[in-house]
């Protein structure tokens, strides 16, 4: 079973900078698709960046040029640097990993942007 722990969030100011870590465990010796979705209060969870198993990213238009998507395949880790934080950043921020037709999701880790 497919186990994803999400640690990092936090409060920041405006122009400040967090990074988030999501730990996988239980999945194939293989690296998997994942992603990072963000949910801020009355909308819905919508992607912020993914990579694939070969390491090609891509990004919401939101986000480009702040944040950075990346892994570790040895420690089984996806990695979220986000620069440059701003107010519509804030909400929960899901670890998402991608085997076959499943997706499994982490918990959340909250990340608010507030002066």
């Amino acid at each position: 079973q497919v186990q994803l722990v999400e640690s990092g969030g936090g409060l920041v100011q405006p122009g400040g900078s967090l990074r988030l870590s999501c730990a996988a465990s239980g999945s194939p010796s293989s690296p998997n698709p994942m992603g990072w979705y963000r949910q801020a209060p009355r909308n819905q969870r919508e992607l912020i960046a993914r990579i694939t198993n070969t390491g090609i990213t891509n990004y919401a238009d939101s986000v480009k040029g702040r944040f950075t998507i990346s892994r570790d395949n040895d420690k089984n880790t996806v990695y979220l640097q986000m620069n440059s934080l701003k107010p519509e950043d804030t909400g929960v921020y899901y670890c998402n990993l991608k085997r076959g037709p499943f997706d499994y999701w982490g918990q959340g880790t909250q990340v608010t942007v507030s002066s």
